[in-house]
């Protein structure tokens, strides 16, 4: 079941929608995210790495062999298929063995134009993607994020997602759980698909996003395995924490150098405690970023009105009340609402995969600046 009003599907066409994922091809919520995009009437594509890309930040690698030199994440795909593939019952649904900014640079330049015959997408969404990526510097250390920045900076408007959900496969994914709700995958894919589509209908027909920006989205834990207590977050508007240290300790033990655990967090437009007092684990932080290719000549204050000038309803902003849930104030998240996952085979038939071979390994640097901030990282 995709519950989203009608009122934002009317007068807004399908969109060319890329989705990509640091967590792999195979996860159930890239997956779910796909189908309750593609139900909305989107041509949607995946793209996304054949095993696990996190904390890869903009870090672009292109491998140099042109097949696997072993299986993917869960066994889905198997050493010496091809590198560059598709899903043997959906072509829409692509894998490429390398990193996340990778997967959206040869989705861009090559399977949307050469495979697909179109010019780009009009939306890259990446996620949702397990773990936690609040305040600026860790959202530039993230593979999830630099997708999301090569999107942006190639004129393309990008959202991303997390959850506090682990990765699951796709074909574990649960029709009903044990407590007979959804699974937290078709949940998560639910809230993004819906805070999606909210930007699309607001747009009405123009970029999804003005030239330059982004946007963030720090899904919560959803605890439909056990519970409703967390299974209708509201989408609340943030801003990402400023000040947020980042730092390594050295392990004396082990002889190398660790990060260090970091509490980042998201700080609220307007300052209110609106927010704090209704269940703060329940809710999804929603923050519009901006990339500039140059410092300003003066500084400039952060518009708050611009940012509420592009955000949907669906968002609250400056501790407006009540909080409606990003599913809707009436959503359903009864169990036995989603399809049956598909099987994937081991290994693609040659029929129905298409191989890249990459003679070079390619490092590429993107340097971008974040409000402000020069962001230049190139993580092994």
């Amino acid at each position: 079941m995709v519950a989203v009003s009608a009122a934002l599907l009317s007068h807004v066409e399908g969109l060319n929608i890329l989705i990509t994922n640091d967590d792999g091809f195979g996860t159930a919520s890239v997956r779910e995210l796909y189908r309750q995009m593609t139900f909305l009437g989107h041509n949607c594509y995946v793209v996304a790495s054949v095993t696990a890309q996190t904390s890869a930040g903009l870090h672009a690698e292109l491998t140099t062999n042109p097949r696997l030199d072993k299986d993917g994440d869960w066994g889905l795909v198997k050493a010496g298929a091809p590198s560059l593939g598709t899903d043997p019952t959906d072509n829409h649904i692509w894998y490429y063995n390398g990193t996340s900014t990778a997967q959206v640079l040869v989705a861009l330049d090559y399977i949307f134009p050469t495979i697909c015959g179109l010019e780009a997408p009009d939306l890259v969404i990446s996620g949702p993607n397990s773990g936690s990526n609040s305040g600026a510097f860790l959202q530039a250390i993230s593979g999830a994020m630099g997708a999301t920045y090569v999107a942006v900076e190639r004129g393309i408007p990008a959202m991303a997602f997390w959850t506090g959900n682990d990765a699951t496969a796709y074909s574990l994914l649960n029709s009903s759980t044990k407590a007979g709700l959804q699974d937290p995958a078709t949940i998560n894919a639910r809230l993004a698909s819906n805070l999606a589509q909210a930007f699309i209908s607001k747009a009405n027909g123009d970029r999804v996003l003005p030239q330059g920006y982004g946007v963030t989205v720090d899904l919560p834990y959803i605890t439909s395995e056990t519970s409703d207590e967390c299974t209708n977050p509201p989408f609340v508007l943030t801003r990402s924490t400023p000040d947020v240290d980042v730092k390594v300790a050295y392990d004396h033990k082990s002889g190398v150098f660790n990060r260090m655990h970091t509490d980042a967090g998201h700080n609220q437009f307007e300052a209110t405690n609106t927010v704090s007092t209704i269940n703060p684990k329940c809710l999804s932080a929603v923050t519009v970023f901006a990339l500039d290719y140059d410092a300003a000549r003066r500084r400039q204050c952060f518009n708050l009105a611009g940012v509420e000038a592009i955000i949907p309803v669906l968002v609250h902003s400056n501790g407006s009340a009540p909080l409606v849930g990003g599913l809707g104030a009436n959503a359903s998240i009864m169990g036995n609402s989603s399809q049956p996952p598909t099987v994937v085979v081991t290994s693609p038939p040659s029929a129905q995969t298409a191989v890249t071979s990459i003679a070079t390994l390619v490092q590429l640097s993107i340097s971008s600046s974040v409000l402000g901030l020069a962001v230049g990282l190139i993580l092994s």
